[in-house]
């Protein structure tokens, strides 16, 4: 295994289009949210490691989950736990990590990888990562890994490569926001468009110096505790500094700048389990394609629906199609599919009762 591979594990997110069951408190990548018997943090944490040295996997999250970090991963040492005492999106976060890391060893390169997406073709993952490992080693590039759209899909952005570029890797030439419908079937029509999935690869060298050119204020800013890094003072320099970083993500902050980007179109499935709907995709279905997971149902003319119960207890449903249906300890939640992107709004009303 090769000692100048690591990760950086994003674990922050509150998950709260997965209410019920995703909570402030109990957030979605710390539950197994498909009933596979392994929550969404450790199967990245695994997947990751069939690549990267385990002691190099370093955790970003909320200091809220803290101890859900060291109970579900108990191989990470409290070293490995970075914690963020502000929200301050994603890249204060990843540029205090890569400095952290650069100081451990200069000739490191890095994953920058969610914690609860679902990736099932675990082995094509790992090739893939080491086809990019195997580049950023030589180039000073800023990676990521494309995903293929499969339908024109208006929640993700995309990613537009270069289309006479005949190369397994991809010189990108612009990152796109979110689209409307038609937009999206244009850029499925074109070719050349992928789903960003937010899985970035570079060398520590890379992506210090692309802070270094394009945010100076937050490179100057996490540069005055560069002494304090890995040391026991470390904690002390985050919490008084942290908040002070610019709210700010990795993609508006350096990839939409930088001229050095390039794009792997990933060949392997993936799925960012961000809604119920999705989640529903994702597990096994009946002959009327309704999902059950952790739950004894009887099922009487009803369709399309996903039933997620923490209890195992009898559910009941007649004559419901195209819904979600989620027992969580006090909460019951019947609720559309076609609405699942309310959910968040429904978390805020359901919190002021």
């Amino acid at each position: 295994m090769n000692n100048n591979y690591y990760a950086i594990l994003m674990a922050g997110g509150v998950g709260s289009r997965f209410w019920p069951v995703s909570t402030t408190e109990f957030p979605k990548q710390f539950h197994d949210m498909l009933g596979s018997g392994h929550t969404l943090i450790q199967k990245t944490f695994s997947r990751l490691s069939e690549l990267i040295p385990a002691e190099n996997i370093f955790i970003l999250t909320n200091e809220l989950y803290n101890d859900l970090v060291l109970e579900q991963l108990p191989m990470v040492s409290q070293e490995q736990v970075l914690l963020e005492p502000a929200m301050r999106n994603t890249a204060p976060c990843i540029l205090y990590a890569s400095l952290k890391i650069q100081k451990l060893n200069p000739d490191a390169v890095m994953v920058v990888a969610p914690s609860d997406h679902w990736i099932e073709d675990e082995e094509e993952f790992a090739n893939n990562l080491k086809q990019c490992f195997d580049f950023c080693e030589k180039e000073d590039a800023l990676m990521t890994l494309g995903i293929k759209p499969t339908f024109p899909n208006t929640g993700f952005g995309y990613i537009e490569f270069d289309k006479s570029d005949v190369n397994p890797i991809k010189k990108v030439n612009q990152f796109r926001e979110k689209p409307d419908y038609e937009t999206a079937k244009s850029f499925l029509e074109a070719g050349n468009f992928l789903w960003n999935g937010g899985i970035f690869i570079w060398s520590a060298k890379s992506i210090t110096s692309a802070f270094e050119k394009f945010q100076p204020q937050m490179n100057n800013l996490f540069l005055q505790g560069l002494e304090s890094y890995n040391t026991t003072s470390e904690k002390d320099f985050i919490l008084e500094n942290y908040a002070s970083a610019e709210n700010v993500s990795i993609d508006y902050a350096v990839m939409e700048n930088a001229k050095n980007v390039y794009v792997l179109p990933a060949t392997f499935d993936w799925n960012d389990l961000g809604t119920w709907g999705q989640l529903h995709e994702k597990i096994d279905k009946d002959e009327n394609n309704n999902g059950v997971i952790n739950a004894k149902v009887i099922l009487e003319n009803a369709s399309n629906n996903i039933i997620r119960s923490d209890a195992d207890k009898i559910i009941v449903v007649d004559g419901l199609h195209d819904y979600i249906i989620v027992d969580k300890e006090g909460v019951l939640m019947i609720y559309p599919k076609s609405k699942e992107q309310d959910i968040k709004r429904i978390t805020g009303l359901a919190n002021n009762l």
